[in-house]
């Protein structure tokens, strides 16, 4: 950690970040994959359907009641990403140590060119779509456009989940374990 003196909300959010109570939902990769994939599927459910109600014509009430039901999910799995990255995203940079602000550099950087290649696919499809049909589909471009900047803000969540290493078992920390014998 830096020399700057950590404040009330960077000591309450970092014995957040660091509560293992919850460390079930998150202790193997495995498990890691299946929480940032079922955020990407929320994420994309709850985008389809803002769509939905933005484009179709009709009664939106059913859409809202869906969106806010998987809202609930997609915080919990929101929470179990950012308790399998102790907070890497989430903590202000004094409260990170060298190790960590590395890490989060490099999070941020694969995500920078996860998100340049999305936006290229989607102005290319935009570009493609257009010549095909003589115009842009211009009722598309807004949702999609929102779409990329939703996914551009969450693809540091999902890659440092993805990338999360699996916390050292005890035995290892003792070094007892099989080669430590």
């Amino acid at each position: 950690m830096t020399t700057t003196r950590l404040t009330r909300y960077d000591r309450s959010m970092l014995r957040l970040m660091n509560d293992r109570r919850g460390a079930a939902w998150y202790a193997t990769a495995a498990r890691r994959r299946l929480a940032v994939a079922a955020h990407i599927t929320l994420t994309a459910a709850i985008g389809g359907l803002m769509t939905h109600l933005f484009l179709a014509e009709g009664e939106p009430l059913w859409t809202i009641a869906v969106m806010a039901v998987l809202l609930v999910p997609w915080m919990v799995a929101t929470g179990v990403i950012n308790s399998a990255t102790r907070g890497l995203l989430e903590l202000r940079e004094r409260a990170l140590d060298e190790r960590q602000s590395a890490e989060r550099s490099r999070v941020l950087a694969r995500a920078h060119r996860a998100t340049t290649l999305l936006l290229a696919t989607a102005v290319l499809g935009l570009l493609v779509a257009g010549m095909a049909d003589g115009h842009a589909p211009k009722a598309y471009a807004g949702p999609l456009l929102i779409a990329v900047l939703v996914v551009h803000w969450l693809m540091p969540l999902w890659v440092a989940g993805l990338h999360a290493q699996d916390e050292p078992s005890e035995d290892d920390a003792l070094g007892t374990g099989p080669l430590g014998r």
